[in-house]
């Protein structure tokens, strides 16, 4: 073997470990595994859209984690249904909402929990009853786009219109005094 043909196997091996090593280091953390928690309850919420959810992201309670998404599937009129691994220690209103958030504008999805102000309490098996899916960025981006071609138009006209305003008297001998 030449030197450069050396050369280039070891960058190339370097290379494959440094990618081996983000990978173990980025899934590290995460329970990639889709069982229910030992010492948590399921529940199930049912969404129009879950663009980016997975199983194992987290179910967030005023940011805080609380439980992991456990099972994803569609059901008989093609919703997404999403079942939800609440830690035991944490009690629900049965009347709390869940809903899809992003972190930033391109990060990972978590299924936000906000809590109701029922005193019955959500239990194993329940479906709440509240839920708002995802919402997807260039959906966004077009509302925020068309609300300001709205607003343009809107001054356009108003100045279009004050244009065709009659001339108005601009001192006391214009107005016959």
């Amino acid at each position: 073997m030449r030197h450069s043909d050396t050369h280039d196997i070891l960058v190339g091996g370097l290379a494959m470990a440094v990618l081996a090593f983000m990978f173990a280091v980025s899934y590290g953390g995460k329970d990639l595994s889709t069982q229910a928690n030992v010492g948590s309850y399921n529940v199930t919420a049912v969404f129009n859209r879950i663009d980016g959810l997975f199983e194992g992201d987290e179910v967030r309670l005023g940011g805080i984690p609380i439980g992991t998404v456990g099972t994803v599937s569609l059901d008989n009129h093609f919703r997404a249904v999403v079942g939800l691994n609440i830690d035991n220690t944490i009690t629900l209103p049965k009347d709390s909402a869940a809903a899809i958030h992003t972190d930033g504008l391109f990060g990972s999805k978590s299924v936000e929990i906000e809590p109701g102000v029922e005193d019955a309490a959500l239990k194993s098996g329940d479906v709440f009853q509240y839920t708002q899916g995802s919402m997807i960025v260039s959906e966004l981006l077009n509302l925020i786009i068309d609300e300001g071609n709205a607003r343009k138009a809107k001054t356009a006209n108003a100045v279009n219109g004050a244009s065709e305003l009659p001339d108005m008297p601009t001192s006391t001998e214009d107005q016959g005094n």
